[in-house]
């Protein structure tokens, strides 16, 4: 069977060989040891509680316990830029106008911002090759967001996701190529492994504060902005259907969207609800449900067959094993299905 924990130490070997599989342009899961070694640490110490909130980096995998294979990994910064600037363009609009010409133009411009720090961040969501298939997909991106209802206080009140932005088959960014290689003057790759292990003060060094004008960009750069990575599309629309949504921010090198929402305003947040698991199978009619323990130390959900109305939730002995629970104690479930609600 499969399940959706807390990461552990132990995973670290299996995270890096992950990382090797998944490509450019994801900052966050690059295959470092020293990168992902310490960010596993950091995330232990994150459900443990021993580091401050601010710092906090919880990183979820899913495990096939059939195989003991790791099949998928996610996370959630509890915030972003504190430590390190973040860094992102801002579209926005300046106007320029001649009574006298009787000329009148809006242009769309590129900001260096860095208007996202402090928010909660979504990231590093990856599902291995041979597990994307049926709800895997969905269960995996939908677990931060099961997290998150049940431990609300652990996060701000914005919540952002930084999309992979469109590459070509070579692995070029024609956003970058555009425009970010005239100001770096070093490939794609290369700048994207130095923002993964932290080295970013080149951004501020080398990138203009002056605001960027849209038009002057090559037509391979402007058609891509804001536009996402063709494996990331379903990713997109898993968060959109969340209720988050582009508001005009987009990475600064692949000009991948940044989608942002209001925790509160989460579909997971408003239409979960605790219920008291009990052993037993389930009687009635049932439908897929996300089911999680309510443990900040030793989280873990399971997908299970239910019905969704109901105080208390049957079910099996594995999956009670498996979430670590005992009949009795309370779980938090969610529907699949986006038109239902669990109110």
């Amino acid at each position: 069977m499969l399940v959706i924990r807390s990461i552990a130490a132990s995973d670290l070997d299996p995270l890096i060989d992950m990382a090797r599989e998944v490509g450019g342009g994801m900052t966050t899961l690059k295959p470092d040891r020293k990168m992902l070694g310490d960010r596993v640490a950091c995330a232990v110490a994150s459900f443990q509680g021993t580091i401050p909130p601010e710092e906090r980096d919880y990183m979820f995998v899913m495990e096939d316990t059939d195989t003991g294979k790791l099949a998928g990994v996610c996370a959630i910064k509890a915030a972003v830029g504190l430590n390190e600037p973040f860094y992102n363009y801002r579209i926005g609009t300046l106007v320029h106008s001649s009574r006298e010409l009787n000329v009148f133009s809006r242009m769309e411009t590129l900001y260096l911002s860095n208007d996202l720090t402090g928010a909660s961040e979504l990231c590093s969501l990856f599902l291995q090759p041979d597990y994307r298939k049926g709800y895997n997909g969905t269960w995996v991106s939908k677990s931060r967001f099961m997290f998150i209802a049940q431990f609300q206080q652990l996060f701000t009140e914005k919540i952002i996701a930084e999309m992979r932005g469109y590459l070509l088959e070579d692995g070029t960014s024609p956003f970058y190529e555009g425009l970010g290689r005239h100001f770096f003057k070093m490939d794609f790759d290369h700048v994207d492994g130095l923002t993964a292990l932290g080295k970013k003060s080149f951004i501020a060094e080398l990138m203009p504060r002056q605001p960027l004008y849209v038009d002057y960009l090559p037509d391979s750069a402007r058609e891509v902005i804001g536009q996402v990575h063709r494996s990331t599309l379903p990713a997109r629309k898993l968060l959109e259907q969340e209720g988050m949504h582009y508001e005009g921010y987009v990475d600064i090198f692949d000009a991948g969207p940044v989608l942002q929402g209001r925790v509160k305003e989460l579909r997971s947040v408003r239409d979960s609800v605790l219920r008291v698991a009990v052993e037993g199978r389930a009687v009635g009619e049932t439908e897929c449900l996300l089911v999680s323990n309510t443990k900040v130390d030793d989280f873990r959900m399971v997908l299970a067959q239910a019905p969704l109305d109901g105080a208390e939730i049957a079910l099996s002995a594995q999956e009670l094993a498996l979430l670590r629970i005992q009949a009795g104690e309370p779980v938090r479930t969610l529907s699949l299905n986006v038109r239902k609600n669990n109110g």
